[in-house]
């Protein structure tokens, strides 16, 4: 009997679990500064042009020189050549403001329904990566903030989002 070739694979093998920190509240339990930034999250999820998907999400980043910057998903029917609510944003604060720096980030969905989607929904695998170059421009954590109808999602920082990523450090 021959043995499992694939088995021999697994004579050094280690494994690691990574854990990803997420305090759970509620809208109304957030600090005035954290709400801030996810209600105007919220507020740009009007500002979303999403004829197609119907899936309007808005992004909202403050930045370490008391600006905040906004975004909403944009859609084009040449997909895909629309933009994320959160690159959007982050494009955003980096073209006007390239001297500032990221401190938090909000983002806030609404379904096809048009009711803002619970649990609250995460940035998409492009834009955390692109947040990922900004919370390195930063130096620091950016605290991220996910919001839901009801529930708020914060984590520690971009990096919490997408921790095996593509990086240079």
């Amino acid at each position: 009997m021959r043995s499992n070739p694939l088995s021999d694979c697994d004579i050094n093998m280690t494994e690691k679990t990574i854990n990803i920190p997420v305090k759970v509240y509620g809208l109304d339990e957030l600090s005035p500064e954290r709400r801030r930034v996810a209600d105007l999250a919220l507020r740009y999820t009007e500002n979303a042009y999403a004829p197609y998907s119907r899936f309007s999400v808005g992004a909202a980043i403050e930045l370490d020189n008391g600006e905040f910057v906004c975004g909403a998903n944009q859609e084009n029917v040449a997909y895909p050549s629309g933009t994320c609510a959160e690159r959007s944003a982050c494009f955003s604060a980096g073209a006007r403001f390239p001297q500032a720096r990221f401190v938090r980030i909000a983002v806030a969905a609404r379904g096809t329904d048009g009711a803002v989607t619970e649990p609250p929904t995460a940035p998409c695998g492009a834009c955390r990566q692109s947040l990922l170059e900004y919370e390195r421009l930063a130096g620091h954590d950016v605290e991220v903030i996910l919001t839901g109808r009801e529930t708020v999602y914060v984590l520690p920082s971009v990096r919490s989002l997408l921790p095996l990523a593509f990086t240079e450090f």
